[in-house]
């Protein structure tokens, strides 16, 4: 069962408003694989994936007001009703470059906390870092912000001569 609803104008952004569930999740990889296929960029799936879930994950808990997404709503937490449906991702394909971007309505900008190695959970952020070329966020006007990662979607592997030593390392294909 889906819980999203795909929008798209243009074949280089597309959007999926996704339901505040856990089930977004899970909506949000599959509508990310999907599209990373119809722009035959399936070979960034596994990062933008998981950047993705990390995103969504992170608007469901820290937006929407909940320490765990489910389906049962929190006492004294208003839900969003159907028709405000308040994330969304969208992804947008200007080649070389994909961006990843999870809309939510908290004005709040994400905060990367000290990683604490046996803690279950926190190091969202800091996988989003590992795992894009770059990401920050920005406020939307009125209310809410968006958090955007971005990613290099070369189809053919640069030369080593050309990679220089600077910048982020690279996990090995």
């Amino acid at each position: 069962m889906s819980t999203g609803t795909v929008l798209a104008t243009d074949p280089h952004v597309v959007s999926c408003t996704l339901a505040p569930r856990f089930e977004a999740v899970r909506t949000a990889r599959e509508f990310t694989r999907r599209s990373l296929e119809a722009w035959g960029l399936g070979e960034i799936f596994d990062d933008v994936a998981l950047v993705a879930s990390e995103l969504v994950t992170n608007a469901l808990r820290h937006a929407l007001g909940q320490s765990e997404p489910s389906r049962v709503p929190v006492q004294g937490v208003p839900q969003p009703t159907v028709e405000t449906l308040p994330i969304r991702i969208s992804l947008v394909h200007r080649a070389p470059q994909v961006v990843c971007a999870v809309s939510d309505p908290s004005s709040t900008g994400p905060i990367a906390r000290e990683a604490d190695f046996v803690a279950e959970s926190g190091r969202g952020l800091h996988l989003v870092d590992s795992f894009s070329r770059s990401w920050g966020w920005h406020p939307l006007a009125g209310a809410g912000k968006v958090v955007w990662a971005l990613f290099d979607a070369h189809t053919e592997l640069p030369v080593p001569e050309q990679l220089s030593n600077s910048g982020r390392h690279r996990r090995s294909a």
